[in-house]
């Protein structure tokens, strides 16, 4: 007789999944039992997911599992960050959850810093400035929506209400709102009371590896599974759920959670509250089993997945596999820093990729293969930025990079980062968010108990693959060197600094002219690491800026390497 499953439905910004694990003898099992997309919609007041549609994906993929015959243990939802519903009194969805690409929330940045210090905010959350944070999201709301909302619900909370009926915010999402305590671990009331913020919304924090409820009658019969199958509490952060089963070994391995994002971060037991992380913008996330994950949102393969719409409506279907094999033909050497704040939202990513690069008196990669290989050359030389700030600031030497999710599929991109960052990289397992979600859904019926057990139990159930840096490392730090003076935060760095306009802001700012090429580099050039011998299997303050101003049309703020700037400045 099979064991009963635990279904995982792991939602992406760019796709859906459902999944139905079990554990047999030693060996996790996955098996996916439905693929959707996950759209944002665009409408005449901005852009919005489909919360609805997710839903029914949910439901019906309940059914299917039902249909097949499986004996369904529980189930879990994990999704992206810092998105969310708000239920009115009756637990009435009041309008289609924002996307965070909308933007409206940089447009409430300055109100809230005047607010709240960023030094203040940091101190408190310890987490990373970026304007699609939740709290600016809350901020930009017309104010009718706030004083009807009875409860606000991240995206994964939704779908479990909407599944048991339980009102909860699982810890790890709710860190990411820049509204928790990062010591309590608890909504921090003096934080949400200085936003101006009511603090009947926030709902009660629950922890991943509980039982939240079971299924409401009307989905139990929808289904066809018994009512009291139970939903339990993951970690509904994909980015936690899938470090839970990142196969770290010692304290010198890093992760990349590669997808839509590249989240870029080690794990601690406690949050890293100093001045140097807040200088380097770090994040402490709360994780699985109260860990800690310290790391840095870098912008990652929503680069790729958006040059690829861009093709699809020119009648090119080609599928991601081939993008990344036809970037290897190519020799590359053209750079952007992958976080500028107009490569952020929905469009023509091609040419504002071409255009980054030609502000920096660069070749712009004209066809396809080049533009690629500078996208994927442009992330490795970001992650090792942002592991060498990690190090610096926890004092770890982080020899070994785990990256996990998707990106682990790109042989090119793990190849990338291996030479460009002078560490080992080991690559997979490509579903970590899932194997995560069904190991702490496993957490909660006691089947098994520590991380350590659970990384044992995916070293053994997938295949990993190990990629070694180049010995010749020299091409490498060439490389990098280059990419750290184009992504300098000074403006006289900036990809906009032939502008006349980038001038003037960096006059307000009080910059300096811009260092000679030679002078950058010799400054900011790192010592080459030791070469390790190439791909084989086995199973200050955070930086504002000084002009803050009320310009006619909302402010583009954006994230930097050191934290949230203004593209632009009144005079």
């Amino acid at each position: 007789m099979k064991a009963p499953v635990h279904i995982a439905f792991d939602l992406g910004a760019e796709s859906g999944r459902a999944m139905v694990g079990r554990l047999t003898g030693s060996r996790l099992e996955l098996e996916e039992v439905r693929r959707f997309p996950t759209p944002s919609v665009r409408l005449p007041d901005g852009l919005y997911w489909d919360a609805l549609g997710l839903f029914d994906h949910l439901s019906s993929a309940l059914a299917d599992v039902h249909a097949s015959g499986e004996s369904v243990r529980s189930v879990g939802v994990d999704s992206w960050a810092v998105d969310f519903g708000l239920l009115d009194r009756r637990g009435a969805l009041i309008g289609n959850p924002l996307s965070y690409r909308d933007g409206r929330g940089a447009g409430a940045v300055e109100d809230a810093l005047r607010r709240v210090p960023a030094e203040s905010v940091y101190a408190t959350t310890g987490i990373q400035f970026l304007p699609i944070n939740t709290v600016f999201q809350l901020l930009a709301l017309e104010h009718g929506a706030l004083e009807r909302a009875e409860t606000l619900l991240l995206i994964p909370d939704l779908l479990a209400f909407w599944l048991t009926g339980e009102r909860r915010a699982e810890a790890t999402n709710a860190s990411t709102t820049q509204l928790l305590d990062a010591r309590s671990g608890d909504w921090s009331a003096e934080l949400i009371r200085q936003f101006g913020l009511p603090e009947r919304i926030f709902a009660p924090i629950v922890e991943p590896g509980s039982i939240l409820g079971a299924l409401l009658p009307h989905v139990a019969d929808s289904t066809g599974l018994p009512a009291a199958t139970p939903v339990a509490v993951v970690a509904s952060h994909d980015t936690a759920s899938a470090v839970a089963a990142a196969p770290l070994g010692a304290a010198g391995a890093a992760y990349i959670s590669s997808g839509t994002w590249s989240l870029v971060g080690i794990e601690m037991e406690e949050p890293v509250l100093t001045a140097r992380a807040r200088a380097a913008n770090l994040t402490n996330e709360r994780g699985f089993g109260g860990t800690i994950r310290l790391l840095k949102n870098v912008m990652g393969l929503w680069l790729v997945q958006e040059c690829r719409r861009a093709w699809q409506r020119e009648g090119d279907v080609a599928d991601y596999a081939t993008l990344a094999a036809l970037a290897g033909e190519e020799p590359g050497g053209v750079l952007f820093d992958p976080d500028l704040a107009e490569l952020l939202v929905p469009g023509d990513m091609p040419a504002r990729i071409r255009e980054a690069c030609a502000r920096t008196g660069q070749r712009a990669p004209q066809d396809r293969a080049a533009l690629l290989r500078a996208i994927f050359d442009s992330l490795a030389c970001k992650y090792r930025q942002v592991l060498d700030e990690i190090e610096e600031v926890t004092g770890r030497t982080l020899g070994t990079v785990h990256v996990i999710g998707g990106g682990a599929r790109n042989e090119l991109l793990c190849r990338l980062t291996a030479d460009v960052s002078r560490r080992v990289v080991v690559a997979g397992p490509v579903e970590a968010a899932a194997l995560g979600n069904v190991l702490v859904q496993m957490h909660a019926f006691g089947d098994v108990g520590s991380l350590t057990e659970m990384r044992e139990i995916v070293r053994g159930s997938t295949e990993l693959v190990t990629y070694e840096p180049d010995p010749a490392g020299d091409r490498w730090s060439a490389l990098y060197g280059r990419f750290r003076a184009i992504s300098s935060p000074r403006c006289s760095r900036r990809a906009a600094t032939t502008s006349r306009e980038s001038r003037r802001h960096c006059a307000l700012n009080g910059s300096r002219r811009p260092r000679g090429r030679s002078e950058t580099r010799a400054r900011v050039s790192r010592s080459s690491r030791s070469p390790v011998p190439r791909a084989t299997s086995s199973t200050s303050s955070t930086t504002l800026p000084r002009c803050i101003a009320k310009p006619a049309s909302r402010p583009r703020w954006h994230c930097t390497s050191r934290g949230i700037a203004s593209t632009t400045c009144a005079t």
